[in-house]
């Protein structure tokens, strides 16, 4: 059974579904991050298993070991290798530096990675956020946010959630990473962000991966907007559908984490409004309140 050595040091970021673990080490001289991947098992959710899944258990391996985003525009991805047994599979990749990349920059990669050819290799994402909420809806929908002050907004889009996703359907879909925060995007090299975690690669609608992005950064929504149209290739899309992708897909994830974070507290003893600065749930509640406005707009839909 493969077991990471006793001198590796564990690091933050082992909690996906098919992470065993993340570790930080070096290998002649070299610092590296060892990554497992553990193989989907009898009785496992049958999800990890489908190749176009936004669970998909094996996914970054397969981006890394075929070196699909070594030299794509705006975003690529560190030097690694990749070792398969029965159990499952190990990455082994270059430790990257922290570059405090600001968020305009980051909007900026993505707008340019949105112009890469990643070709239709079987094991790229093809609905993230139908997946995501897929996964929510198997839950019982956002229940613990009906106990809330955003109960009626949160009720209307969740009951219209089908027809927002078709808006995005139809909308250009260009290469998206899926997971674009500050910590995966952490390095950079000349005019390109490095990425460290490939493990939701796929196609989405354009300007998803921006409003994934604008949850977690300091800067306002429309600064981020012009640094993504400014890194967005030309013929690709126009401004209002960049526009409601990011939207859409802010929204529907702040919604979904605020449901995960409150659901988390909400069996403690007080009432639920008494938890909202919960460590654990302040931060997705202020990530929730950067979306007011793009609701407001898609209650107008």
């Amino acid at each position: 059974m493969w077991q990471p050595e006793p001198d590796w040091v564990a690091l933050p970021g082992g909690t996906g579904t098919s992470t065993v673990g993340v570790w930080r080490t070096a290998l002649g001289g070299r610092p590296v991050v060892v990554k497992r991947l553990g193989a989907p098992a009898p009785g496992d959710p049958a999800v990890l298993s489908e190749r176009t899944h936004a669970g998909y258990w094996r996914r970054e391996a397969d981006v890394l070991s075929t070196g699909l985003t070594a030299e794509t525009p705006g975003l690529r991805s560190a030097a690694a290798s990749v070792e398969e047994d029965d159990d499952g599979v190990t990455i082994v990749r270059d430790w990257v530096e922290d570059a405090a990349s600001s968020g305009l920059f980051l909007a900026l990669s993505l707008g340019r990675f949105s112009g890469a050819d990643l070709g239709r290799p079987p094991y790229l994402a093809t609905s993230l956020l139908r997946d995501r909420i897929g996964r929510v809806a198997r839950r019982g929908g956002w229940t613990t946010l009906a106990r809330t002050t955003v109960a009626d907004v949160a009720e209307h889009l969740w009951t219209h959630r089908e027809r927002l996703l078709a808006l995005l359907d139809a909308l250009p879909q260009v290469p998206q990473h899926g997971d674009p925060t500050a910590l995966n995007l952490p390095g950079r090299d000349g005019d390109d962000a490095l990425a460290i975690d490939w493990g939701t690669l796929g196609h989405g609608p354009v300007g998803g991966d921006l409003g994934y992005l604008s949850l977690s950064t300091r800067e306002e929504f429309e600064p981020l907007l012009d640094a993504y149209l400014l890194g967005l290739p030309d013929g690709i899309a126009d401004r209002a559908s960049v526009v409601l992708g990011a939207q859409v897909v802010s929204v529907y994830t702040a919604l979904n984490r605020a449901e995960w974070a409150l659901a988390r507290v909400a069996g403690g003893e007080g009432a639920l409004a008494g938890k909202y600065r919960h460590p654990a749930v302040a931060p997705h509640l202020r990530a929730l309140q950067r979306t007011f406005g793009h609701m407001e707009d898609l209650l107008a839909l």
